[in-house]
């Protein structure tokens, strides 16, 4: 046999795992990143002159940014937000470096969740065809209203229904399934997602009324799922002094921490108000901007 043999098979050999493993990496890539973790009206918050949000005014300490999440894959550089919040120019920049999403999906019509969409418009992007994922009614607010209407007319967004319980296939292994959840249903209906990478899957409901008016147990999807990023608006009914927090029902976080005890899920709070006071004792259980899951 001839002495050139063996090194060109195993050059050979070496080639086909490097294939192999570059393909496998590419779907082990996936990674939920946190790209804001305060309520719509952001932290400091209108009209806050108490801390946290004085800190920020006094340089004590960083703002936040609205609730949102990022959805990128490290080898192929694809890239979803959930929620176009207020702060999406930073956020898009952390997600992507600023160019335009692969795709958005929206849980709801409340403004901290689909203003963003503004930045596509022609006086700034003015991109073309975006992907925007909706419900039904989340998709026929933005076609009826303006000047969301207007990102419709102008091609600057591609609406994408969304239909309940029935799952996304994204390019790359990931599914992406929306589920619907009672809220304050003023302009359209609420979902949260429920988002399977190819190693790992992650709950997202950023807004809920609260879990006893849910169709599906927590607890359940709790023990099906890797990673809980959940409403974690208030910590006590006492929070807003003259207001009836009746009135913008939330699950309380101490609630949600006894649903799920000893459920395989790892429990995370998101889209906190500036009154909650987790955002300034560094609860274990809240999310930070810049956190990543793997998927």
């Amino acid at each position: 046999m001839k002495s050139w043999f063996f090194p060109v098979v195993l050059l050979m050999a070496l080639c086909v795992a490097g294939a192999f493993s570059s393909a496998t990496t590419t779907h082990d890539e996936w990674q939920l990143m946190v790209l804001g973790i305060a309520q719509d009206g952001g932290m400091p918050h209108p009209g806050c002159s108490k801390p946290p949000c004085s800190d920020v005014y006094a340089g004590r300490r960083h703002a936040e940014k609205v609730s949102c999440i990022g959805l990128v894959n490290r080898t192929t550089g694809a890239a979803y937000m959930f929620d176009a919040t207020p702060d999406f120019p930073a956020q898009l920049n952390a997600l992507t470096g600023g160019r335009p999403p692969d795709g958005i999906f929206l849980t709801h019509a409340h403004i901290g969740h689909y203003t963003g969409l503004m930045y596509l418009g022609k006086e700034a992007m003015a991109t073309k065809n975006v992907p925007v994922y909706g419900t039904e009614r989340m998709l026929s607010f933005l076609k009826n209203n303006g000047p969301w209407s207007a990102l419709i007319d102008d091609a600057r967004i591609e609406p994408r229904l969304l239909t309940p319980d029935q799952a996304v296939e994204l390019p790359g292994g990931v599914r992406v399934t929306p589920i619907l959840v009672p809220h304050r249903d003023e302009f359209s209906d609420t979902v949260g997602f429920l988002i399977e990478g190819p190693r790992r899957s992650a709950l997202f409901i950023p807004d809920i009324d609260k879990w006893e008016k849910w169709d599906h147990n927590l607890r359940d999807m709790a023990d099906r799922v890797d990673v809980l990023l959940v409403d974690g608006t208030f910590s006590s009914m006492s929070e807003l002094p003259g207001r009836d927090i009746a009135q913008v029902p939330h699950p309380l976080m101490i609630e949600t921490r006894a649903l799920v005890k000893g459920t395989h899920a790892q429990l995370w709070f998101i889209h906190l108000n500036h009154s909650n006071p987790a955002l300034m004792d560094a609860t274990k259980d809240v999310v930070h901007e810049g956190q990543r899951f793997q998927l």
